[in-house]
């Protein structure tokens, strides 16, 4: 369910961070609900923005519609684009809506929370995480993601990642554990109450050579079934290759759920 906006605030002005969220547990499926999809939510003003906003503690946008122009108006794929929000550790970002061009969408550097964002067309990932702390946690909580070409959140630092009451629909990757970055993590991701949408490709794709883990649980998947691959290993490597693929599906070591946790309509 959509939360209610708030009025919006500049971009210098912040409050106080909130509580970071524990990290999820890596060795079983947390106890998940029923979560409720509203409708996406219509964008209550645009605002151009030419250069990253820097948040530390809480940004509220007020559901206004951000989107990138001059040096951030490209929705191309290149890795060294700028974020339009860039988010200090313990920062919280809430009630955004990315629009078109969305540049590198948001970039957290430690801990973060993302509640109820909304990424209307992805441009070269939604949000990318690089904390490089082991103990570092992200929590992205409601909010969507539509028409991303390759991946939706970037896992590049380490830490734990918990997606939660989230809905994608026409992507490449929900999750995606850097495969090839010059330096590489033990990196962990949670996935519970997530409707994902045909097309696409992959839930998570974790490296298993580096001990990641996938806890999944509470997934429905409509379209076709069996066409998103919902976890998927690789060996990962600090050299630039591309990451070779080693297998999908449950195992209970790497890719940690059961076959009920995903249902197809």
């Amino acid at each position: 369910m959509l939360t209610s906006a708030s009025p919006s605030v500049s971009a210098s002005t912040t409050k106080p961070a909130k509580k970071r969220t524990p990290a999820a547990s890596r060795t079983s499926a947390p106890a998940s609900r029923a979560a409720t999809f509203g409708a996406w939510p219509t964008a209550t003003a645009d605002r151009a923005v030419t250069s990253t906003i820097e948040v530390t503690g809480s940004y509220d946008g007020g559901l206004k519609r951000f989107h990138g122009s001059g040096g951030l108006g490209t929705d191309g794929q290149g890795e060294d684009q700028g974020p339009l929000f860039e988010l200090a550790d313990g920062a919280v970002l809430e009630n955004v809506v990315l629009g078109a061009p969305a540049a590198d969408g948001v970039h957290c550097l430690g801990s973060c929370t993302l509640r109820n964002v909304w990424w209307e067309d992805v441009g070269e990932d939604a949000a990318t995480f690089k904390g490089t702390s082991a103990s570092a946690t992200y929590l992205v909580d409601g909010g969507g993601a539509r028409k991303a070409d390759d991946k939706v959140f970037q896992h590049n630092g380490a830490g734990t990642l918990t997606i939660r009451h989230f809905q994608v629909s026409d992507f490449g990757k929900l999750y995606r554990s850097c495969g090839n970055c010059d330096t590489q993590y033990t990196r962990h991701v949670v996935i519970s109450d997530v409707r994902a949408s045909s097309p696409g490709k992959v839930l998570a794709g974790i490296n298993a050579n580096y001990g990641d883990t996938a806890v999944i649980s509470g997934v429905t998947i409509t379209g076709e079934a069996g066409g998103i691959t919902v976890c998927e290993r690789f060996r990962g490597n600090s050299g630039g290759e591309e990451p070779t693929v080693l297998g999908s599906g449950p195992d209970g070591t790497n890719c940690r759920y059961s076959t009920s946790a995903v249902t197809y309509r």
